[in-house]
């Protein structure tokens, strides 16, 4: 059945950070951010190996600034955080403090399960073909993921499954139109331009830097472009 990857996906995100939501009440405050610190490194080496899997430093470069230029004009990152602190204001009123919590692991979880070449190979393969082989790994690594996002980040992660659904629904809807243009070595320009976001977010999560990294996700449209025209 076309789309049951996506469906398992989403419910392992919401099953995972149900879990860290109940797994959060029993860890000492010391424990979580010991724990955000090492998923935060290992996010940021996730990153790293797919940035390096590059055959072109130059596309990568020009995807990145270029998108984060489209980025900055549209304000991607500015309406993404305003609908994340919508949800957040739905889910904790007007306590300030936890809205921006809650703001704070939909944008960061949102990112990170949408980003990567597993979401979109594996939707094209379930729009095309039925394979939910790479989505159900996929949901694994999420579902893994999710548990320790939410125990530091809060609700705020599960609510990233919507737009998984969202994303990678739209996908495999769109599976037989989109194929034709990740042939190939586009598909690795667009991993390492995703890559180096998931770098960032890595870094974020670290609070070394604050990087506007919604505003770069044009950048993956830029890497398929110029990969498919000048590799």
């Amino acid at each position: 059945m076309a789309g049951l990857g996506t469906v398992v996906n989403v419910a392992a995100i919401a099953a995972g950070a149900l879990v860290g939501l109940l797994v959060k009440r029993g860890l000492p405050e010391k424990w979580q951010q010991t724990m955000m610190s090492g998923i935060a490194l290992c996010i940021f080496v996730i990153g790293l190996q797919m940035a390096l899997g590059t055959a072109n430093i130059i596309i990568t470069i020009v995807s990145l600034a270029s998108g984060a230029i489209i980025g900055e004009a549209i304000g991607i990152e500015d309406r993404l955080n305003e609908l994340g602190k919508w949800v957040g204001s739905k889910v904790a009123g007007k306590e300030e403090g936890a809205a921006k919590r809650i703001a704070e692991g939909f944008v960061s979880a949102t990112l990170l399960f949408c980003i990567g070449a597993m979401a979109v190979v594996g939707s094209i393969q379930d729009g095309l073909v039925g394979d939910h082989t790479t989505l159900f790994a996929k949901a694994t690594l999420d579902g893994i993921i999710s548990i320790v996002l939410s125990a530091n980040l809060g609700i705020g992660v599960m609510f990233s499954a919507v737009s998984v659904g969202i994303y990678q629904g739209a996908i495999t809807a769109l599976a037989g139109f989109l194929e034709p243009f990740i042939a190939g070595g586009v598909l690795t320009e667009i991993t390492a331009a995703g890559g180096v976001m998931i770098m960032a977010i890595g870094t974020n999560m670290l609070n070394v830097t604050k990087i506007r990294i919604s505003n770069m996700l044009p950048g993956i449209v830029t890497a398929a472009i110029i990969g498919t025209y000048f590799r």
